[in-house]
C-alpha cells in the first residue's frame, strides 16, 4: 500500500513537471560603428634614363621612314 501512495506521489510530481509553462525573453542589440575611409597616398618612382635612352634608340628608327 505505501509503494501505491509513493508511486502515486513521484508520477503526480512528474505530471505538474510536465504542465508548466517557461518564457524566455531575448533581446539583441546590433550596433554599426562608423567606417572611417583614409586616403591612399602611391608614390610611382619612374627612371627617365631608360626613357630617354629607349627615345634616341628609337629616333633612329623614326627617321629612317620618308
Amino acid at each position: 500500500m505505501f509503494a501505491k501512495k509513493t508511486m502515486l506521489v513521484i508520477t503526480s510530481l512528474f505530471l505538474l513537471c510536465a504542465c508548466t509553462k517557461h518564457e524566455i525573453q531575448s533581446r539583441n542589440e546590433v550596433q554599426i560603428a562608423p567606417v572611417e575611409i583614409k586616403p591612399i597616398h602611391i608614390t610611382i618612382d619612374i627612371n627617365i634614363k631608360v626613357d630617354r635612352a629607349l627615345d634616341n634608340f628609337f629616333d633612329d628608327i623614326d627617321k629612317a621612314q620618308p
